[in-house]
């Protein structure tokens, strides 16, 4: 674990111009740089960077954050892999917390595990480009599948002799220790004897996020019934074959770019498709899919496209799995290919524009083809077709969003000639028997409205709503919190003083004094903090809250402290018109924010204080009414007297 002191060093150093300018290209505007967002396609620059505070914005898309949020961002790295980016980046030696036996062990055979796979992809590499056997056997078979020599260099692909022991010797021989090879997987051990896994079979280095390699993929090029035509490395301390796709180092960038994810079966598919130039490709490398492996997928696109051989058997077999991808919320598309044809073959007898187009065209949505796809064995048979309702209504009952399900409930019962009422009810009884399983509880019957009765709710405008107020009030707080305002007052000899207050404490003082709470609780865990900070004699800066440990305050800071627009250094001097500014005016800008503020809090009051008379007079609770008259009077009071000070006239 990183220390606290490493993490806000990093913080500290790492600053945003210099970090974004490693992705994007800024220019400078004002006090700000401007350029062409990273997460959105745009071509008008709204990504806006402040140096000074810290941050970027980007006012297309909405995303927000600081160095180390961007890097999590773009690269998709989990927030220990940003920070120890960044730290590379500035050469800040990383602190770890103090680490008890076992986790310094644990580590250390990891690393050696690293070493022992990066040793071995180097060996096979080098047995398949420099030696005779090599040669003849292994480059031989991957040029007759068409792959170029650097598409294998990127991919590190390799070659095994045909031997017992060739890479044990040689592993032994350059020091590796025999415990982590056959950890590794690396090497079996039998009787005391140990020889090689991968022998006489050309190889596939399967990468982690990082690039690291963590396990191999063997094919084996010999006839040998025995032998099975590919194996994987086992699982260790740093092989998950679960948590792990083929190619995913290679192909997050391309994913996040096309915002899709082509998922296919075997390492030969997705070579094909990258040398053909489809780089956002992945497989399972045979290997059932799994939740990890459909959230690491997630990480970079929410949307699936599987590409699929000719064989409706293996397909159907494989429904389970396409479920798992529809729970987690995703969009799943199937290409299925001619009989016969699979995509690494489709890929080496197509130019890239035909296989393009054929996947655009054969793309469709999983529901629809699974449907397709069973009505096929339902023919006029009345109870199998039951069975495909709710098979088909299995799977749109997976789907967490409510308005996805509800699409899928009309297109099935247009595809299945079913009445769409029918399908919902079932759907209906399914999302209850979840939400019990779920739950422990039943779930009313109002809760999933139905096409026969639509949620007709009106959303009412809240006219008494304080969002804007509170939003404002934290923005001053967080814009000039340690400047000074100053108030004319009178010494005990009735002299005329000028007394400077804390921004941050006069409004904090303030809003304590009258016991008024922030309807948003954002705002009021920033309030509070603020409140805290003051009782210690200390006030935190802006960059304290950009940096905050919650996701939800650090992000509302940065929104509340960015704007797409901003005035010109110079316009003064090129208009000649004085502009008064909110710094030059701050005393009367934050006096008006908190009044605004009070304000809209006693509105609030007199609406419920009606309602309470207007319930005293539904149940004839008479001795009440003038008491809660009294209170609404003096209610009335006070919002007049505020609103005077603000230079409104209220005339209710």
């Amino acid at each position: 674990m990183i220390t606290r002191d490493t993490i806000q060093t990093i913080i500290e150093t790492a600053r945003i111009e210099e970090v974004v300018s490693d992705f994007v290209t800024l220019r400078k505007r004002g006090v700000n740089m401007l350029g062409l967002c990273p997460f959105h396609n745009e071509k008008t620059p709204s990504f806006t960077v402040s140096p000074a505070k810290g941050i970027y914005k980007c006012f297309g898309c909405g995303k927000a954050g600081n160095s180390v949020n961007f890097v999590m961002e773009h690269e998709h790295y989990t927030y220990p892999e940003a920070l120890r980016f960044l730290a590379k980046k500035y050469n800040i030696e990383i602190e770890e917390a103090e680490q008890t036996p076992e986790q310094i062990q644990e580590i250390n055979e990891k690393e050696s595990l690293y070493a022992v796979t990066a040793f071995a992809q180097k060996f096979f590499t080098e047995q398949l480009f420099q030696t005779e056997e090599g040669k003849s056997v292994g480059l031989t078979y991957f040029k007759n599948r068409e792959f170029r020599e650097n598409i294998m260099e990127m991919f590190q692909l390799g070659y095994s002799p045909d031997a017992w022991e060739a890479f044990t010797q040689t592993a032994i021989k350059n020091g590796y220790n025999l415990e982590f090879l056959v950890k590794s997987g690396l090497i079996i051990e039998k009787d005391g004897k140990h020889f090689d896994r991968f022998s006489a079979r050309v190889i596939f280095p399967i990468h982690n996020l990082s690039g690291r390699v963590i396990g191999f993929g063997g094919r084996i090029l010999k006839k040998d019934e025995k032998k099975a035509k590919y194996i994987n490395s086992p699982e260790s301390d740093i092989y998950n074959k679960s948590q792990v796709l083929y190619g995913i180092y290679f192909a997050r960038n391309a994913i996040i770019k096309k915002d899709n994810c082509y998922l296919v079966e075997g390492y030969t598919d997705v070579i094909s498709l990258v040398q053909a130039g489809f780089e956002n490709v992945v497989a399972s490398s045979g290997t059932s899919l799994t939740t990890d492996q459909i959230r690491l997928i997630k990480r970079y696109t929410p949307n699936i496209t599987i590409l699929y051989d000719g064989d409706e058997a293996g397909l159907k077999a494989s429904f389970r799995g396409i479920d798992m991808i529809l729970e987690q919320g995703m969009n799943v598309k199937i290409v299925m290919f001619p009989d016969g044809e699979d995509p690494d073959s489709f890929v080496r007898t197509h130019r890239s524009i035909e296989v393009e187009e054929f996947l655009d065209k054969k793309s469709n949505d999983f529901i629809r083809f699974k449907t397709n796809i069973l009505l096929k064995d339902v023919q006029d048979d009345p109870i199998k077709k039951a069975g495909l309702i709710r098979e088909i209504v299995q799977s749109i009952a997976l789907i967490p969003d409510a308005i996805i399900r509800s699409v899928y409930v009309k297109e099935c019962s247009a595809t299945m000639d079913m009445a769409e009422q029918t399908l919902m009810n079932e759907l209906n009884k399914l999302l209850r028997k979840k939400f019990k399983h779920t739950t422990g509880q039943a779930i009313p019957e109002e809760i999933i409205p139905t096409p026969e009765q639509p949620d007709e709710k009106q959303v009412e405008t809240d006219h008494h709503n304080t969002e804007f107020q509170e939003k404002d009030i934290i923005r001053l707080l967080l814009t000039y919190s340690r400047e000074n305002l100053e108030f004319s007052e009178k010494d005990e000899h009735n002299h005329p003083v000028t007394v400077a207050v804390n921004v941050a404490k006069f409004i904090v003082d303030d809003i304590k004094n009258d016991e008024i709470m922030f309807s948003n609780p954002v705002y009021q865990k920033v309030f509070d903090e603020y409140a805290e900070f003051i009782s210690r004699e200390d006030i935190p800066d802006e960059k304290y809250f950009i940096n905050h440990n919650s996701k939800k305050v650090s992000a509302a800071v940065i929104d509340l402290l960015t704007s797409p627009y901003e005035l010109s250094e110079n316009w003064e001097l090129v208009a000649r018109i004085e502009v008064v500014t909110e710094s030059r005016n701050l005393k009367d800008a934050i006096v008006h924010s908190v009044l605004s503020f009070k304000a809209k809090k006693i509105e609030q009051l007199i609406s419920e204080s009606q309602l309470e008379i207007k319930k005293a007079q539904d149940e004839e609770n008479y001795e009440e009414i003038p008491l809660l008259l009294n209170k609404q009077k003096d209610l009335k009071t006070i919002s007049r007297d505020i609103n005077r000070q603000l230079g409104r006239i209220v005339t209710r």
